[in-house]
């Protein structure tokens, strides 16, 4: 609530309006000169999605779960010969990999949902286009992002190491060899409980004992 006397004061509101733009005025000032300087963005920074082409089995989760249907994929299949096999195999060849970035709202769902690790996000936001439609990336585009992925944050010492780690070392090891998932927490071994005393029958607390027939 404001005074009524502050009320009466003419000029007072344009005064404290212009204290706080001279404030203002005096203090150094914070913007960066982009595009002059590049700003430092943070490690984790939604930018552009980039492609690993190499990853992709054609699985179209990706395009599946995107809630705004800008993922575009299409594929053939070929058959692959395997020595020793019965008949050949099958497999998914990726023939076309677009993310329309005009429809993109960048939430992340199809990197969450990728099995095989063939999406990543990339601190790069510098693709503006004058046209709406060259915001539609194929896969050589998007594989050329992958070049400005970030390297993958060390892993946490004090940690359980990856299930692909576990497996790695158990299979260099060999059969039988301690691995760090096994060392990593050491197992709690929990106390034998002692076996209980065997309860006296009624008879030997009834029964007098050699003391007591002495005594008498």
């Amino acid at each position: 609530m404001t005074d009524d006397s502050d009320r009466g004061t003419p000029g007072k509101g344009l005064l404290n309006g212009l204290a706080v733009t001279l404030k203002t005025m005096t203090r150094r000032s914070t913007t960066q000169q982009y595009p002059d300087v590049e700003p430092d963005l943070p490690p984790r920074s939604r930018g552009v999605i980039a492609l690993l082409e190499e990853n992709c089995t054609v699985c179209m989760l990706c395009a599946r779960e995107c809630p705004d249907w800008c993922i575009y994929i299409d594929s053939h299949k070929e058959e692959v010969v395997v020595p020793g096999a019965a008949r050949p195999r099958q497999r998914n060849v990726l023939d076309r990999f677009d993310i329309d970035f005009s429809l993109c709202m960048y939430c992340g769902i199809c990197i969450e949902a990728c099995p095989f690790d063939a999406l990543y996000w990339t601190p790069e936001f510098e693709y503006s286009e004058y046209d709406l439609r060259d915001l539609l990336h194929d896969k050589d585009r998007l594989g050329e992002w992958m070049e400005t992925v970030p390297p993958p944050p060390a892993h946490d010492p004090l940690g359980e190491p990856s299930k692909e780690e576990a497996t790695a070392a158990r299979k260099a090891a060999g059969p039988g060899a301690a691995t760090p998932a096994k060392t990593a927490r050491p197992a709690t071994v929990r106390p034998t409980p002692a076996p209980p005393a065997a309860a006296a029958s009624p008879d030997q607390e009834q029964e007098p004992g050699p003391s007591q027939e002495s005594g008498t």
